[in-house]
């Protein structure tokens, strides 16, 4: 999974891992706000890496959580999934809306391989002061650049560049 190769999603040291994050998401979704602070602990020690003044909405989901690398004061609201089967990063000072949903993984195409549970991970890279709209849908392998915004409800299948606003399904340029 790390070496962007075909890979068994039901490997059992992927199963222990996931384990391990369904852990800390649970801490997360089911600590009451006033004691859970800006994220629960369980949760910020299970991320790559967390710049200063990010905060996360409950509830959350992330596959892994190990994958997951935030910049400075980066905010995911409510319903926000993270199925880091490899690298997402977001900068700072990017916002996600509710129920933003970011997938690293493909799925072979072949019934037959697919149903071994073979599946391949692109990382995804989300760059600085970038806004996502609810409900968005980011895919395997996109990259966002620095302030690009995507509307609410597209899904994006390609890049965004520097600057870009694109909306719809797929996410095209406006």
């Amino acid at each position: 999974m790390e070496a962007g190769a075909w890979y068994r999603c039901l490997d059992p040291e992927l199963d222990t891992l996931r384990a391990q994050a369904r852990r800390a998401i649970h801490a997360h979704n089911t600590c009451p706000p006033d004691d859970r602070g800006p994220m629960a602990p369980e949760l910020a020690a299970l991320f790559a890496n967390i710049g200063q003044d990010c905060l996360i909405e409950a509830p959350f989901h992330c596959a892994y959580g190990i994958n997951l690398s935030l910049g400075d004061r980066v905010y995911l609201n409510a319903g926000c999934v993270v199925l880091d089967t490899a690298l997402v990063r977001i900068g700072s000072d990017t916002m996600l809306g509710p129920t933003v949903q970011i997938y690293c993984a493909e799925h072979a195409k072949d019934p037959a391989l697919r149903a071994q549970g073979l599946e391949i991970a692109h990382p995804v890279t989300i760059g600085d002061n970038v806004w996502i709209g609810g409900g968005a849908i980011i895919m395997p392998g996109v990259t966002i650049e620095d302030r690009a915004i995507i509307g609410a409800g597209s899904i994006v299948t390609k890049d965004v560049p520097n600057g870009a606003t694109v909306v719809g399904n797929p996410a095209r340029p406006v």
